[in-house]
């Protein structure tokens, strides 16, 4: 991550009910995505450009990655 780059807005999953196994993910400031583990915060995050985001939503919304 550039130093210049600013993560806000940290969400989980609204599906995620509270659990404990989940990720959070961010806005970076040039509009791509962070990731972070939420039970290890500290452990740090990484970073995705906007393309790469969008193509990772929509395979997961396509299905590709289910079993």
């Amino acid at each position: 991550m550039r130093p210049s780059q600013s993560v806000t807005g940290w969400r989980t999953s609204s599906r995620s009910q509270g659990a404990q196994n989940c990720v959070e993910v961010g806005r970076t400031s040039d509009a791509g995505a962070a990731v972070r583990d939420t039970k290890n915060r500290t452990a740090g995050h990484f970073t995705t450009t906007a393309p790469q985001w969008q193509h990772f939503v929509e395979a997961i919304k396509s299905g590709r990655f289910d079993r």
